[in-house]
């Protein structure tokens, strides 16, 4: 028989404590549109929806004319679904994990590292770091989401040395007045904000918790008496505190950029670049790897010293983070969120209502599209049947492979689609 190439997918689900709950979670929504007899908890958290080859959430394959029961398994047989060109650069894996995330409490202060210190990592700790890969990431929101990422501007920073006593005693008065004397030299600027930050994570537990309590209750009463807290970024730090309280990842609002990111909005977190999520729903997409090195704002284990060598300590604006989308010169229903790594590139498919017949093109890689709205029936030369499609189905489709979609909804349709464009 003719062997299927494109297909519908059945996706992980994870639980972590820190996802949004029931059907106040984007994932769980789409999980519920891709598949009406699913299930979901009142109570439970949808944190993340996996859609790829990763071991930890390979994708169930909907389709039983195929024998394989896992994408993993699938690709394991047919390498060449994945294009030529990326199964000799990735070795016959699918290089990247596309995911959703719906955010309800705020995520690690984190980095990834770069593919050197990954191998080295994995090779010291490997109950740590799981992988010898490194991990650039990049998170396109879906509904309104905030974030932690990158060092903030110096001047900036050293307005909440001068404005947060309590911040300023962590950090102490060698290490502030070392970043206030290196305005101008980027060289100097950069190991003083080292020295800076590794100063404040490097703090006893005990004089850290007993600064941040203090923190908490000035601000907490000066919001109670009406005051404006924002010069010591209140709000953020009570909501903070409230998630995890006594944790050292509370300062690390004074030194990181606060992003609050509108639908379509990315940012792309490179190696070594510190970051965490807040709240929200987005789009992530990233190369196939599970290494995290975490900092703050998390039960799990702290790699203090690891972190604090690895960063990229570069001050530069919270605008300047924002990642650029370009329009596709080839097709107006398409922005291209392409990152400087080879890994992933994501495409945002937006079919306006008056557009009925639509051809998703094929590219020269595997790809995964995911349906976050609109209705349409699919048909493939490589599906030999048609699918339809709604909100939440994911469909893998091979190297090389259209669709064309016959749309059926009134309002046109959005989706979006993971590839590897070397």
């Amino acid at each position: 028989m003719e062997e299927v190439r494109v297909f519908p997918l059945t996706c992980a689900v994870q639980n972590y404590a820190w996802g949004k709950v029931g059907l106040d979670s984007e994932v769980a929504k789409l999980v519920v549109g891709g598949d009406p007899l699913a299930v979901v908890e009142v109570g439970k958290p949808y944190a993340e929806l996996w859609m790829g080859a990763h071991p930890k959430g390979d994708a169930q394959i909907k389709d039983n004319r195929i024998a394989q029961t896992t994408l993993g398994q699938w690709i394991a047989h047919f390498p060449a679904c994945l294009g030529s060109k990326v199964k000799d650069t990735f070795q016959g894996q699918l290089p990247f994990l596309f995911k959703v995330l719906s955010v309800n409490t705020a995520l690690s202060i984190q980095a990834h590292p770069n593919r050197e210190l990954a191998i080295r990592l994995h090779a010291q700790f490997p109950e740590h770091y799981p992988d010898n890969n490194h991990k650039p990431e990049m998170a396109i929101a879906l509904t309104r989401f905030q974030g932690l990422c990158g060092f903030r501007t110096v001047e900036e920073i050293l307005g909440f040395l001068k404005s947060v006593p309590e911040f300023h005693a962590l950090v102490g008065n060698e290490a502030a007045e070392e970043l206030r004397c290196s305005a101008g030299d980027a060289v100097r600027t950069s190991q003083a904000l080292k020295k800076c930050f590794t100063r404040m994570m490097n703090c006893e537990k005990k004089v850290f918790v007993d600064q941040l309590n203090m923190l908490v209750k000035r601000v907490t009463e000066e919001g109670a008496a009406g005051k404006d807290t924002s010069s010591s970024n209140g709000d953020l730090l009570l909501r903070l505190h409230s998630q995890y309280p006594g944790d050292i990842g509370c300062f690390s609002i004074y030194f990181l950029n606060h992003m609050v990111l509108d639908p379509g909005q990315a940012m792309f977190l490179g190696a070594n670049e510190p970051h965490a999520y807040l709240c929200g729903d987005c789009i992530e997409c990233m190369a196939c790897s599970d290494n995290t090195v975490r900092a703050g704002l998390t039960p799990k284990y702290i790699d203090v010293n690891t972190l604090c060598e690895m960063l990229n300590y570069s001050p530069a604006s919270a605008s300047s983070k924002l990642f650029p989308c370009v329009q596709d010169a080839s097709d107006p229903c398409v922005t291209l969120y392409d990152p400087p790594v080879p890994d992933f590139t994501v495409m945002r498919i937006q079919v306006p209502a008056s557009v009925k017949q639509y051809t998703v093109v094929p590219v020269d890689s595997a790809s995964i599209l995911l349906v976050i709205e609109g209705d349409a029936s699919a048909t493939s030369a490589a599906a030999l049947s048609d699918i339809t499609l709604r909100r939440g189905t994911v469909l893998f489709i091979s190297a090389n492979e259209s669709i064309s979609l016959h749309i059926t909804s009134q309002s046109g349709m959005s989706m979006f689609r993971a590839c590897c464009l070397l």
